[in-house]
């Protein structure tokens, strides 16, 4: 279900001093297996699409209804700043999700990482280094946030 940190080739953002993470955090952190990584991809992303340059209108992702109403927020400023914690309006967005729930960021269909909101919200800047597209979603939840290279985060939506 899960593999080592270490296989994946840019487990060094786990390992800079800035951004920091923690030890107990990096524990919490779980690389899952490429099987496991696929079903979730097809549970909670697309069953179309492996990698989210491929998006089409087809997937949730695309469709109006899907969108925030604060829609596009930026993210790049905050990650390029001191301070620590997500912008307020994407930690706004999830609001309602506690600290121990379950969150994907989901890269692509072979890589996605497990973890609780709350270590994501400490970790969130080693995260974005990965910052072609990945979707966060949470277990059993509908907010999800599909980050950018360009510096913006799309506020989402899941269907059900």
């Amino acid at each position: 279900m899960y593999q080592s940190l270490e296989q994946f080739s840019k487990s060094w953002i786990f390992k800079r001093n800035d951004p920091k993470v923690e030890q107990e955090d990096l524990q919490q952190i779980r690389l899952l297996s490429e099987q496991r990584a696929g079903q979730i991809w097809r549970d909670y992303i697309s069953d179309e699409q492996i990698h989210p340059d491929h998006f089409s209108d087809r997937d949730w992702l695309k469709k109006s209804s899907a969108q925030a109403p604060e829609g596009k927020l930026q993210w790049e400023k905050a990650w390029d700043s001191d301070q620590a914690s997500l912008p307020d309006g994407v930690l706004g967005h999830f609001s309602n999700w506690g600290d121990d729930t379950t969150v994907f960021f989901c890269c692509h269909n072979e890589l996605i990482f497990e973890l609780n909101w709350g270590v994501f919200k400490r970790t969130w800047k080693a995260f974005l280094f990965l910052d072609n597209g990945p979707v966060l979603v949470g277990k059993k939840k509908k907010q999800a946030a599909q980050f950018h290279s360009n510096g913006w985060v799309n506020l989402l939506f899941r269907e059900s």
